[in-house]
């Protein structure tokens, strides 16, 4: 009996053959090659179908935007949460566009007095955690049992829906600086070369944040890949990193968006190396830092376009690519079929 290894080779194998005998020069389609190459073998398919595609976008308020980190007032979170679900945001846009089914989630977004979220967005809050992670710069956002609730959120959030490919997204104003820290930690890279302007920081404002990071990893000492996401996460965060745990485990197809969701993939891939290796990056962030992650998570991004709006809009963006990689080694003739001529060996 084959075992999965030998499967994955021989699949893989496969793959490379029909990109090799498709009707154009060796490599022609570049990228979009590898990307056709790694659906398939996630999926388990030699010519992948992606079916009802799921746009997961998760959101949190963090008790650090307390200490002026941002530059939008923490009730953002919930005014933009409302804003997609009536169809006016960017990632709304962009899901109606290209068939993304969008899922909200409330991980923790302050309520306006006792208003709550419509039912249309699903309740994923953590008991304790209702309002949001605790400031971080003081000690510890959350305990750990509260980070592994919200992993355990999501994962179970995704078993219910259905299809074969994700796309992961974030709402949570103060998130940049979450992800920031947890990028210093896991990566070990000094805090200024992972702090970024976030939502639009000016120099004062920038230099204010840096010092209350700055605080925050004093106030937490290293520890685990579970305890620095708790200690230094948020709650949209750990819920993403579950998501996608689930999805990987189901082999679906996981496309990343940007600052925020690679911090999710990251600590991920802290707690189960090989994760990040297992997902599709769809563009680096203008916010400072992130391409030096992906870079030393070892990844490529698809696109490059100056984005820095979260949402999963980088990754609605680049889903088209991953339409056509599939369709290209799908229905492209070989030199055999169109009766061809391969290059002159001479």
């Amino acid at each position: 009996m084959q075992t999965q290894e030998m499967q994955a080779q021989e699949l893989r194998s496969t793959v490379l053959k029909r990109l090799d005998r498709l009707t154009k020069p060796l490599g022609a389609l570049g990228r979009i090659e590898e990307l056709a190459l790694h659906i398939a073998c996630q999926l388990g398919e030699p010519r992948p179908r992606l079916r009802q595609p799921q746009m997961l976008v998760c959101a949190a308020d963090h008790g650090v935007t307390a200490q002026g980190v941002s530059a939008f007032p923490a009730e953002v979170t919930r005014q933009m949460v409302l804003n997609m679900l009536a169809g006016g945001a960017a990632i709304s846009v962009l899901a109606r566009q290209h068939g993304l089914a969008l899922t909200l989630a409330d991980c923790g977004v302050r309520a306006v007095g006792a208003q709550a979220l419509p039912e249309a967005v699903v309740d994923l809050r953590v008991p304790g955690l209702e309002q949001g992670t605790q400031d971080l710069s003081q000690g510890p956002a959350m305990r750990p049992e509260q980070a592994e609730q919200a992993m355990d959120n999501g994962a179970a959030l995704l078993r219910r829906l259905p299809g074969n490919a994700l796309l992961i997204g974030d709402m949570g104003i103060g998130n940049t600086s979450a992800a920031a820290l947890l990028m210093a930690r896991l990566t070990g890279l000094p805090l200024a070369d992972c702090v970024g302007r976030g939502a639009g920081l000016d120099d004062a404002q920038l230099a204010r944040k840096q010092a209350v990071l700055a605080r925050a990893l004093q106030a937490n000492a290293p520890g685990s890949p579970l305890q620095t996401l708790a200690q230094l996460g948020g709650l949209e965060i750990a819920t993403l990193a579950g998501a996608v745990r689930q999805a990987l485990a189901e082999r679906r197809v996981v496309v990343v968006d940007g600052f925020i969701a690679s911090a999710a993939v990251a600590v991920l891939d802290a707690l189960q190396p090989g994760a990040a290796a297992a997902c599709v990056f769809s563009h680096a962030s203008a916010e400072s830092g992130h391409a030096r992650w992906l870079q030393r998570l070892g990844v490529r991004p698809l696109l490059d376009l100056g984005l820095r709006l979260g949402e999963g809009s980088g990754a609605a963006l680049a889903w088209p690519l991953l339409v056509s990689a599939c369709a290209l080694l799908d229905e492209m003739a070989s030199f055999d079929s169109a009766g061809v001529s391969e290059r002159d060996p001479a």
